[in-house]
């Protein structure tokens, strides 16, 4: 595909945290054909490929998925369709029509039992079935031989939709203390900066002419890891929300252990993620944790 020739993207999940966010950063690239679960529903196989097959796109970009981590230990059916059947089918019908495909995915694909940072070559362990479904997504996907990109991110939230960020805004009003879980590590990742790099990553594929950009997809294919940089707790993520956000009457935000806040889904303890690949294949760079939290914030 060249930059001359307007090409046409496919976007789920449009009114979703990363999809919304999407739909503007991909504007430049192509004509974005935005669909949202009444057109694209992930739990309908037939009506994925038809819809795929009617828009005809040269790119699908994905971020529509089952992301209710602990609803889907009991909704395993509904996980899966969403989020191993749905990709696969996307990737075979990219790859049916010649086109490229861009999966979203998650940290909780590890066990995270690991000291340091995962790198995307680590032995994959995930602990509840959100994370494998998520895995077997990006299995399916690659066992397609389709063109594709597989972002794996982290802990993300926005201003729109059910997050951290927002239910912690949402309590601050309602409580004096909140207890908050302190002895998880990841990095908290804003939606628009995922999608402001894959916008970016994307770019330099589309300004190259049709046998540089399928051997651009050729070379650079594959996982790679994208969250924003540095880490820190649920704990320090929550404080970090009030004091930003520049709250008058903050809660006191109690430490505790997720062994005191049991769920139906596991938490690996260790969400961080190592950014190195992206920044040496792309040489493109999350912002720090905190400054895109102030980000966020300011433009509420």
């Amino acid at each position: 595909m060249s930059a001359a020739s307007r090409m046409t993207i496919l976007l789920t999940g449009v009114n979703g945290q990363v999809g919304f966010e999407l739909q503007r950063s991909l504007q430049g690239l192509g004509t974005v054909v935005a669909l949202n679960r009444h057109a694209l529903d992930l739990d309908k196989a037939e009506q994925i490929r038809r819809a795929v097959r009617e828009v005809k796109p040269s790119l699908i970009v994905n971020p529509a998925a089952y992301t209710a981590v602990d609803r889907a230990e009991t909704e395993t059916d509904a996980a899966v369709r969403a989020n191993a059947k749905a990709p696969a089918i996307l990737a075979e019908e990219a790859k049916r029509l010649n086109a490229a495909l861009v999966h979203f995915s998650t940290d909780y694909v590890f066990d995270g039992t690991k000291e340091g940072a995962y790198v995307e070559d680590d032995v994959t362990n995930p602990q509840n079935v959100y994370g494998s479904s998520k895995l077997a997504g990006e299995q399916a996907i690659a066992a397609t031989g389709c063109d594709h990109l597989i972002f794996r991110t982290s802990w993300v939230y926005g201003t729109r939709g059910k997050n951290f960020l927002n239910t912690m805004l949402r309590l601050a009003a309602e409580r004096d203390e909140l207890s908050v879980v302190a002895d998880q590590h990841g990095a908290p990742t804003w939606s628009n900066t995922i999608a402001a790099l894959t916008s970016n990553v994307l770019a330099q594929s589309v300004a190259l002419r049709n046998d540089d950009a399928r051997e651009w997809w050729h070379a650079h294919g594959g996982v790679y890891h994208l969250t924003s940089y540095g880490a820190t707790t649920w704990h320090g993520f929550a404080e970090a929300i009030f004091e930003l956000a520049g709250i008058d009457k903050k809660p006191v935000v109690k430490p505790i252990p997720a062994s005191a806040y049991p769920t139906l889904g596991k938490r690996p303890a260790n969400s961080r993620l190592s950014n190195d690949k992206l920044v040496a294949a792309f040489g493109v760079r999350a912002p720090d944790w905190r400054e895109a939290l102030r980000l966020c914030l300011a433009a509420d």
